[in-house]
């Protein structure tokens, strides 16, 4: 399988750090807090925000960005609103690392200074400051999976209570089933 990090640089905010620790382990990407961060990993608002999915993340703890970096290499992707060009226009390469920034702050400037060919933005208006960290997180993570056209992840659902097939059987040439 396709290899994805996430990297979360000093999260302030346990709640969003749960919903991406989801967002990476319903999509099998492993997910790398950097600190200091706002919260313990043990935090109650953390562990509820990622409900019961804790069992299947791949989760990897660093004190500083400096350790991070000493530990890590590889493609760097550095998500930011001060970036100069789109996350859609990057292509994503096997193993490589999303950063995203604490939610005051966003990401370190001599980092994003240093690595102007690897910073990516979201588009959104001008008036807006930003977007949440875990729905930027999610947009992404789900922006590699695209181009990789969604590798060991399940694609189609079905009905609790009603059948795909009979709907399609009742309506030929719908497009949507």
């Amino acid at each position: 399988m396709a290899s994805l990090n996430i990297v979360l640089v000093q999260p302030e905010i346990p709640q969003n750090t749960g919903n991406i620790a989801r967002t990476c382990a319903v999509t099998g990407a492993s997910l790398h807090l950097v600190g200091p961060m706002g919260f313990v990993p043990s935090d109650k608002k953390l562990r509820h925000a990622g409900l019961d999915y804790w069992q299947y993340l791949d989760l990897h703890l660093y004190p500083s960005l400096t350790d991070f970096m000493e530990k890590n290499t590889g493609n760097f992707f550095f998500f930011s609103t001060k970036a100069p060009r789109r996350h859609s226009d990057v292509s994503y390469p096997d193993g490589c690392w999303l950063f995203f920034g604490k939610e005051s702050a966003g990401l370190p400037e001599r980092l994003l200074f240093e690595n102007p060919d690897r910073c990516v933005r979201i588009p959104m208006m001008d008036h807006a400051r930003s977007l949440n960290l875990a729905n930027a997180a999610a947009i992404g993570v789900f922006e590699v999976l695209r181009q990789w056209d969604y590798p060991q992840l399940q694609c189609r659902g079905e009905l609790r209570d009603f059948d795909w097939a009979a709907a399609r059987a009742r309506r030929p040439g719908s497009e949507f089933l």
